[in-house]
This record gives C-alpha cells, structure tokens and sequence, in this order.
C-alpha cells in the first residue's frame, strides 16, 4: 500500500511539473479561482444552435407539464454497511401523490425549513394519506430529501430550471456525442453564469440531435460550501411520449455515506412520474341519449339469465366499475400484451388442476412500488415491483414459477367465491375524486378468506407441472423474510393483500412454502431468490401501459450483485416516438399478406387464432444465458417469460396454454 502512495505521489508530481510550463493552465493549487470552470473548449456553431434549441424546447415542457397533474411516487432506501454484501436497506420510505404541477412551478412556492434526514424512518405514507394533495406531496418529500428551495427541490429534478434556463443565466461545455439506446445525443456540461447564486443546476445534460430535446440530465444544485451538502445528486430521464415532446419519466437519487471507508451509499430514491394524461369521468354522458343507425332489435333471440348468471353479472359489473375507476385514476396500467402472458399463466394454473371457471380471468399490473395483489371479481391484479421482484432469470422457469404462485393465491380468491362488496355496482358509489381513491375503495380480504385462500393456492401447487413453483417460491419469500423488518414501506399494501401475514413476526399467508425453498445461500452465486426493483417492467407515462424490458444478460461476481429488492439506479434504452399502428391498417397488412399467398399457391388459407402445438411435449424454457454473455452478443434476454405447456389451447379453460414474449417495444 506505502509503494502504491508513492507511485501516485511521483506520478502527481509529474503532472504538476508539466503543468507548470504551460502558459495557459489554471495552477492547481492556486487561491485564486478560475473565471471558468468548464473546459475552454469553443463551441462550434451547430452546438450553438443545438443549445440554443434545446433552451427553447425546455419551455415547451415546463408549459406543458405545468398543464398536467400526474401521479408521482417516490421510493426511498437508507442504507447500512454491511461486512458480507457491502450495504443493505435499513428503513424505506413509500410516497404517493397527485402533482398539479401549476400549483408548484414559477411564483407558488414551497419553501420549507430544513429537516433531519434521520427523523421519520417509518415514511410518511400510509393509509390516511395515500394521495396527498400537491403542495403536501412535495413538501413531504422536500423535508426527507433536505430540499429547500421552490426553485432546487423535487421540481427542479425534472424540470433542470423551470423559470430561468437560458443562455444568460448558465454557461455550457461541449462534452462528447453520445447514444442513449437509439437516440444521437450531444453530451454539454452545465453551470450557472454567477457562480454565487443558490439552488442553480450543476451538472450534464444529454441533448438528442433531431429535434433539440433534452432527454437526460444529471448533477445537483449549486450552493455554498455550507449548504452544498443539503443538495442531493440526481439522474432524471425522460421519455418520448409525443412527436418531439419529451416529458419527464423518472429520476434517480443517491448520496454516499461520507463516514464510510468502503464508499457505502447513505441512501438512495426512485422517483416515477406517470399519467399525464389521465381518464376524468364525463358527468354528461351519462344523461345523453345516443341513437345508433342501422342496430337491429334481437333482444328477443337472447337467452334468458338464470339467478346464478345474474347474481355472477352483478358481481361483474362491480368488478368492471371499480376496474374503470382505478384505471380512470392513473393506478392500472392500460390493457397490453404483457397482461395476456399473465392470463395465461392463470390459464394454465386452472387447467393442471381441470378446473373450469364461468368467465375468463383477467390479469391487470397495478402501477405502484409496493408488494401486493389482489382479486376484484375474476380480475387478478399484481403490483409492477411484485413481478419485477420475482423476474428471476434462468433455465429452470424460474420467473414463471413465481408467478404461478403468487396467481395461485388470488385464484383461489376466486374459486372460493372470496368476491367484491357489490356495492360497487351502483356507479355512484365511484363518484369521488381521485384523490380519495384508495381511502373509499378497500379492496384487501379478510384475514380469514386470506388463510383460506393460503391453503387452497398450497394444493393448486400440488400437480407435477407445479410443484416447482412451490419450491421457487418458498426461496423468494425466504429472501424477503431476512428485509422485512427494514422494507416495511415496501410491504405495506396500497389497496391489496400484502405478502405477509404478520409483519411483527415476519410470516407470510403462503407460510407454507417457506420450508419448501431450501436454504437461502447469499454467497452462492447459482443461487438467485429475488431481483431488485425495477428489474422486468417499465411504463409509457403517457399511455399507461406497460413494457416489458429486454436487458443483456449480467454474470452474478459476488453476493454483492444480487440486491434483492432495492433501489438500482435508473438506465432507459430511450428511443424515438412511434404512432401506434391502427386496426385498419393491421388488417390491410394482413390482408395484403394472405392474398399474396393465396396467388403464389392458388389457395387461401384461413387466419389461425389458437397458439400452434409444440413440436414435442416437453415443458417450453427460458434459454439459458451463456457464462460470459457479453451485450450484443445476440443471446435471449434473461427474464423473458415462457409459459411451458405439454398440450396446446383450443377452447375453453381446460387446456394449458402456450405463449410467447411480447415484441420489445
């Protein structure tokens, strides 16, 4: 170690030697600071133009966002030191708001006194106040993150500036070109013009070449040497939801432990931003009379409904109410392939235990951070992080076992009639605002249909094709029981069942799969229980839907890589806006294709809609990842969920089914 110091000591000092003989460099070691701190290096006229553009554009998004009120969560880990995996979570946070971003932006500000990072370590979300109003939402956040200011808070992380970013008032340095997935970037360094001014962004932004957009920045806030450690460093990305509109999508933020020897993390935060454009009921409609032309009358060739088929259409059109509503209030995402995997799972569960139900099971993502799910009629829901958390990659099915277990559990909601209150059939009952939608819809079972659904999902296991889903999950729940004392926001449902059964005791409903796992071995690396957040979906905040990711496979090196269900920082393959194709044109495609075939062999064939039959009868798997994978190597995803089958679907609910990932988007 003394002759490493030494080597750096001389090196050092050859460094400072050649320093000193070149007339135009800034001395070190001098008292006097330098006028510019950015590299003196000219700009062309294009990067002018193209900061230029970008300044411009950026007031395009602050106008527009100041015309939205999204939602905005916020997920936050403090971290310790630990000898084995380096840094484990010791207490989170879970925040949840409507942001009406008008009320927040420019003149209304928000200043708040400086708060201890170490006070509250329970969070301040809860059932009480789920859905925060705008100015309390941020000013929350703004006290555990120690952010102060109106114009250096939660805002100026997605916004950089949102009342004075312009060439006057900030300097820019040409940095690189860069590729952020497939979009061309211009990489510019960024600090304010008056070095003395507080609360200014510091740091780098990433410009996308075609329409001037800034797509990502990162850095902090300048400040003084006294409140520079108030300002936390962040990464705050955007998506493309529109032609050339780029509005912010999520942003990271981490801050080392200065105290510790091995640069351990004091804490780190997540941050989403979604439903820009979310559903308002049209208290109009509904005393409109609406004439269709050309409907016909054929009430009278339907068939009569039963009191069983009533009483299940009653209970469906509460579970279709309160559905519309969660959707309308920005919570479920919007119906998407990645749903009809999950249906298919359900179908398959079903069908290995030769069950039929009276109507197809839906499955929906619930677009929020916490662990939980539920049944709402025969509509399964599964929280974003309980399926990013169980996407563990490898060749065994890993990643489908979990998630046979976890829709076990909701399934047997359904088959043992565990149902709705009805009460949700009168579409009155859903006429509040979205603020109060947690609060006025529970929606989490009773301790007694969860214990009995606990031991009903145990001999859904029970057939062969199954009984591995018990094992694999019993192992992830072995990992969650070792983080549940320090995530207790991140087990906290929002409006479901939560995993565990008693949170004092760390037990969970499906306790019996617990001993089924095996011993949970952190430095075994061919052993992997759970996955960090964020690890299988994303979302468009524009349109709600979810997106299935397609990483490049990643060696396990240590125990240190595992992370199970923590905070990693935020990496987007950005690309540019594509308008969704429409059913016409689907169908002329397809058309066009069909009658192109039918000329070429003189015959026409007839479109198939049920899954084609596997070659062989043996159980589909995810392929394996090679043992040096490196990016692009042309290697499957680790992850991608593959239903396996041993017979293929034809018609009703009897019968496996067959799948295949949905195309990357």
């Amino acid at each position: 170690m003394i002759k490493r110091h030494t080597c750096i000591a001389g090196l050092l000092t050859g460094i400072l030697a050649l320093s000193a003989t070149q007339a135009h460099a800034i001395p070190l070691l001098s008292k006097k600071k330098a006028k510019e701190d950015l590299p003196a290096r000219k700009l062309t006229p294009a990067q002018n133009a193209l900061i230029d553009k970008a300044v411009a554009r950026e007031a395009e998004v602050v106008k527009v966002v100041r015309e939205r009120a999204p939602l905005v969560e916020t997920y936050i880990q403090n971290m310790k030191p630990d000898p084995a995996l380096l840094q484990t979570p010791e207490s989170d946070q879970h925040f949840l708001g409507r942001v009406d971003f008008n009320k927040v932006i420019g003149d209304n500000a928000y200043e708040t006194k400086a708060a201890s990072h170490s006070g509250d370590k329970k969070g301040f979300a809860s059932k009480l106040n789920v859905f925060k109003g705008s100015l309390g939402y941020v000013t929350s956040l703004n006290k555990q993150l120690h952010l102060q200011f109106s114009e250096a808070g939660f805002v100026q992380m997605l916004l950089i500036d949102s009342k004075d970013f312009n060439r006057n008032e900030y300097n820019f340095g040409f940095v690189r070109n860069d590729f952020l997935g497939t979009v061309p970037t211009v990489v510019f360094d960024v600090e304010p013009a008056n070095k003395r001014t507080r609360g200014r962004f510091f740091g780098r932004i990433w410009v996308e070449r075609r329409g001037g957009n800034i797509v990502r920045f990162n850095g902090s806030f300048a400040g003084t040497e006294k409140d520079i450690r108030e300002y936390y460093h962040f990464d705050s990305w955007r998506t493309n939801v529109q032609e050339n509109l780029w509005l912010p999508t999520t942003f990271y933020v981490e801050e080392s432990d200065p105290k510790s020897e091995e640069n351990t993390v004091k804490f780190k935060a997540v941050n989403y931003i979604w439903g820009y454009v979310l559903k308002v009921p049209n208290k109009e409609a509904e005393n409109v009379d609406v004439e269709v032309a050309g409907a016909d009358d054929k009430s009278a060739d339907a068939s009569d409904v039963s009191p069983l088929g009533a009483q299940r259409a009653w209970v469906q059109q509460a579970e279709d109410n309160v559905l519309d509503r969660l959707f309308q209030a920005g919570l479920l995402d919007a119906p998407s392939d990645f749903d009809k995997i999950l249906e298919q799972v359900a179908g398959n569960v079903l069908a290995y235990n030769n069950i039929q139900v009276a109507r197809p099971v839906r499955v929906r993502t619930l677009l929020t951070e916490p662990l939980e799910s539920l049944a709402i009629g025969n509509t399964i829901v599964l929280s974003k992080s309980l399926i990013d958390t169980t996407a563990v990659p490898g060749n065994n099915n890993e990643q489908i076992n979990n998630l046979y277990a976890i829709i076990a559990f909701q399934l047997a909601h359904i088959i043992q009639g565990h149902r709705l209150d009805t009460k949700y059939a009168f579409n009155d009952r859903l006429l509040f605002p979205d603020t109060a939608a947690f609060a006025r819809i529970p929606m989490h079972h009773t301790d007694k249909d969860n214990e009995e659904a606990a031991k009903k999902a145990v001999e859904l296991l029970q057939p062969a094709e199954l009984q591995a889903a018990a094992s694999q999950f019993g192992l992830y729940l072995n990992q969650l029981q070792q983080r549940t004392k320090a995530l207790t926001a991140l087990n906290e449902p929002m409006i479901g069942d939560s995993l565990l059964k008693d949170p004092k005791a760390g037990t969970f409903w499906l306790q019996a799969l617990v001993g089924k796992g095996g011993k949970l071995d952190m430095n075994d690396l061919k052993q992997n229980a759970a996955m960090p957040l964020g690890s299988f979906l994303r979302f468009d905040p524009w349109t709600d839907q979810v997106i299935q990711t397609h990483p490049a496979f990643e060696p396990l090196l240590s125990s240190r890589d595992k992370m199970p269900f923590e905070v990693t920082p935020v990496y987007l393959k950005l690309a540019y806006y594509k308008p969704p194709v429409s059913a016409p044109d689907v169908a002329a495609a397809n058309a066009a294709t069909t009658n192109a075939a039918g000329d070429a062999t003189g015959t026409t064939t007839a479109p198939v809609n049920t899954p084609t039959a596997p070659a062989s009868s043996t159980p589909a798997t995810i392929p394996a990842a090679p043992a040096t994978a490196t990016p692009g190597d042309g290697t499957a995803p680790a992850g991608t969920p593959v239903v396996p089958s041993k017979t293929p679907a034809t018609t009703g609910t009897s019968n496996p089914a067959t799948t295949s990932a949905p195309p990357q988007q």
